[in-house]
């Protein structure tokens, strides 16, 4: 028989990203993100804004919560350790069976002056929620009730929406979604977005300015690499 595990294991944050590094990402699409990540970063697609206010935007850095299935005490101890500002990831298994917060929580994370919250659960109160103004991401709506017996963690790695994310790690949310960058990626990727932000900003003018075909392509279908047939 194994020792029952302790109800909560908690790792102080030690790491964050500093006020330049967090101002750098205010107000940038999540697709610049990932563009300047190569690509990759988004947590998966069910994981989506709740409220009226679809065009929120939050960039903060992340405080992990880990809870069980069904299970949000690691989410409730984690209101002793919220930062001013952090944006909490709290990871639920994916479980949909039942909600992985409701209005209360979230009113106690905005009161503890939290940027936002995004789960890979669903949630209740959703009229509680909205009224709350915290901003949320998570994969729906169920009003079936969550437990608190724990186990589970705060600080420490979590696994959410198909990616790892740790404590310090900088979350970027729009309606587009989520997008995770690593804090040692931090500076590398701020340095790319000034390229990907340029490009972006000229391709959108050509766009506003009637370009029908990128010229890329155009040169590729007049090239000796692209072979017509006739019917």
């Amino acid at each position: 028989m194994i020792e029952e595990p302790p109800k909560l294991t908690i790792k102080k944050p030690s790491r964050r990203p500093t006020a330049t590094q967090i101002n750098a990402f205010q107000q940038v699409p999540t697709g610049f993100v990932v563009d300047a990540m190569d690509g990759k970063g988004a947590l998966h697609s069910n994981i989506k804004p709740i409220g009226n206010d679809q065009k929120q935007h939050c960039a903060a850095p992340a405080l992990t919560v880990d809870n069980r299935p069904g299970d949000i005490l690691a989410l409730i101890a984690a209101l002793s350790f919220i930062q001013p500002g952090d944006f909490v990831v709290s990871a639920f298994c994916g479980y949909q069976s039942c909600a992985a917060f409701g209005d209360r929580v979230s009113g106690m994370i905005k009161n503890n002056q939290a940027t936002a919250i995004v789960s890979d659960g669903p949630i209740r109160d959703v009229t509680g929620v909205i009224d709350v103004q915290l901003p949320v991401w998570c994969t729906g709506i169920n009003p079936n009730s969550p437990v608190a017996q724990g186990p589970g963690s705060i600080g420490l790695p979590v696994q959410i929406g198909g990616i790892e994310v740790e404590t310090g790690d900088m979350i970027i949310a729009d309606i587009d979604g989520v997008v995770v960058v690593p804090f040692e990626k931090l500076d590398a990727v701020i340095e790319r977005l000034e390229f990907i932000k340029k490009i972006e900003t000229e391709l959108d003018q050509e766009v506003a300015d009637g370009l029908t075909q990128l010229p890329a392509i155009a040169e590729l279908l007049e090239s000796d690499q692209v072979r017509y047939v006739e019917d």
